[in-house]
């Protein structure tokens, strides 16, 4: 915690020992977090870059999306955030990445002030040191462009946190925190839907705590609130054609076709593989069984967290008469709305976890969709709440013998979960990072040679095109075919037009892949006038005379 210190006429804040602990770790996080975004470890993707050109066109005034290129559901709030670095700097992933680096720092900040109001100064610097670390599919989420997490997270603990203050009367412009507080749920559902149940659970808590006002002022202040974050989205959806609102789109994207798994598998995969993973307990390529143990403890972790929170609201609640009246009614509703928070972390977790296990890719591509149990990291400090607090009851030897043996397992439990991201963040950050590097170094590559000797008009497979765009700053072109060379999914229509009216496009392919043999069989009979050259692991062709077998 902060506490004034005057020095010579001046205010100066002095940071106690736990806030001074939390702050080392949290440099630490940040700074290992910058030297990732130097080096664009994790590697970046053409999702990933389909943003940054939004960035672009946003910061040169050409485009205003709403939602991503190509699709009715993802916000574009991050690019938006990028566009003015990207238009001062141009198009790099550091640049572009750069305002999630500092979502992070913000969501660390905020994380801990919350922490610091639940629990107790140690354990918020515990959660903190925890948050610092990160292997791949952590850092992945925190640091690249694209789409939703990183920014939704700090909303929802800003959410909270005026929720605290204003139940507990430290929020002195009352109505205007009310009204940021529907600003931040309005611009939330634009960002990403994924959020959903946090914002439901941060909205009951709110209502808890301010039932009374929002039948006023407060209230309008709220929804307009809501309604000026969510705008763009409103807008958008007012223009949309028949069955291409967000909404629709959404329920076709999240509902597929074909047999269900059942229920077991997709909490197997949930719990075993998406828990940890979300967590950083594992590394990206998958969950061993050792590594598995914390997703078969959350659930237990959760109701342990829902009691604890119950019997604390309980025990403000049931204060004696004469010990309430002496306080006055706000003061006990600020002793009880850390439990009603706690209790919504756990409710957001919960109901994320069963959205999550709903689908079927939770059972069938267990390792691919771990990221969206990533906001699962909001709800850290109510989940291992009860382990702290049976850890300290025993250390202080105020618990009967079986509560210090309780304690000695949540104590090894906290033990085990601190040793396993730490290594696991360490053998990414010793040996994980060469692959990465490795493939940025060879688009770079692809990139450059491009941009020099051309074809600046090219066909590619997805994960090629908006990424050689945006390495190339547009001066390359590339329209996304299938691997049987048939159109793809273009997700910004101007580029496939562009390469389409060319009226000789190259070919950039990965060396070997389906899509390369497809169109060596096709250049067969003119090799000697289709040459070829092979650039960082890509086999680029540029025939004399198109080959658009589609047509």
């Amino acid at each position: 915690m902060s506490h004034p210190e005057h020095h010579r006429g001046r205010w100066r804040p002095r940071l106690d020992r736990p806030a001074l602990v939390a702050l080392l770790f949290g440099l630490a996080g940040v700074v290992y977090r910058l030297v990732l975004t130097l080096f664009t470890v994790p590697v970046s993707n053409s999702d990933e870059a389909t943003f940054g050109l939004a960035a672009l066109h946003i910061g040169q005034g050409r485009e205003h999306p709403v939602f991503l290129y190509g699709q009715h559901y993802m916000g574009m709030l991050e690019s938006y955030l990028a566009a003015p670095l990207v238009a001062v700097a141009g198009p790099s992933w550091p640049v572009l990445r750069l305002p999630m680096l500092a979502l992070y720092a913000i969501f660390l900040y905020l994380i801990h002030r919350l922490t610091r109001r639940l629990g107790t100064p140690w354990f918020a610097a515990f959660v903190v040191g925890l948050l610092a670390l990160g292997p791949e599919r952590v850092v992945r989420d925190q640091l690249t462009v694209v789409g939703g997490r990183p920014e939704v997270k700090p909303a929802v603990l800003l959410m909270l946190l005026i929720t605290v203050g204003l139940a507990a009367g430290t929020v002195h412009r009352r109505r205007l925190a009310v009204g940021l507080f529907g600003l931040l749920v309005g611009l939330a559902v634009w960002s990403d839907w994924l959020i959903l149940p946090y914002l439901a659970v941060a909205g009951l808590a709110l209502v808890w705590a301010v039932r009374r006002e929002l039948l006023g002022w407060s209230g309008l202040l709220l929804a307009a609130g809501v309604v000026v974050g969510v705008a763009p989205m409103i807008v958008d959806n007012l223009r949309a054609g028949p069955g291409e609102d967000s909404l629709s789109v959404f329920r076709e994207v999240s509902t597929k076709a074909g047999p269900q798994p059942p229920w077991s598998d997709r909490i197997r995969g949930g719990l075993l593989e998406g828990v940890p993973l979300a967590h950083g307990l594992c590394p990206v390529d998958g969950c061993g069984r050792w590594q598995q143990w914390f997703g078969v403890l959350y659930p237990v972790l959760l109701l342990a967290g829902a009691a604890l929170a119950v019997l604390a609201y309980r025990r403000a609640v049931g204060a004696p008469h004469g010990e309430r009246v002496g306080r006055g009614a706000g003061a006990l509703r600020g002793e009880r709305v850390g439990p009603v928070v706690q209790l919504a972390l756990i409710a957001g977790a919960a109901l994320t976890l069963l959205s999550y296990v709903r689908s079927p890719l939770a059972a069938t591509s267990p390792l691919d969709n771990a990221r969206y149990l990533s906001v699962l990291q909001l709800s850290l400090p109510a989940v291992l709440w009860p382990l702290w607090v049976a850890a300290l009851t025993a250390w202080r030897g105020t618990s009967s013998v079986l509560g210090r043996l309780t304690g000695a397992l949540s104590a090894a439990v906290l033990a085990a979960l601190t040793v396993t991201t730490l290594v696991i963040t360490v053998l990414f950050a010793a040996t994980g990072t060469a692959a990465s590097r490795t493939e940025e170094r060879q688009a770079r590559e692809l990139a450059a040679a491009l941009r020099a000797d051309g074809p600046h008009e090219v066909y590619g497979d997805y994960w090629t095109c908006n990424r050689l765009i945006f390495n190339t700053d547009e001066s390359v072109v590339c329209g996304v075919l299938d691997g049987d060379l048939s159109p793809g999914q273009n997700r910004y229509r101007p580029y496939w037009r562009q390469v389409g009216r060319a009226e000789r496009p190259g070919y950039v392919v990965e060396i070997d892949s389906p899509m390369d043999r497809r169109l060596r069989r096709l250049l067969a009979d003119r090799a000697d006038t289709a040459p070829a050259r092979e650039v960082g692991g890509y086999r680029v062709y540029h025939p004399d005379t198109p080959v658009r077998p589609w047509r």
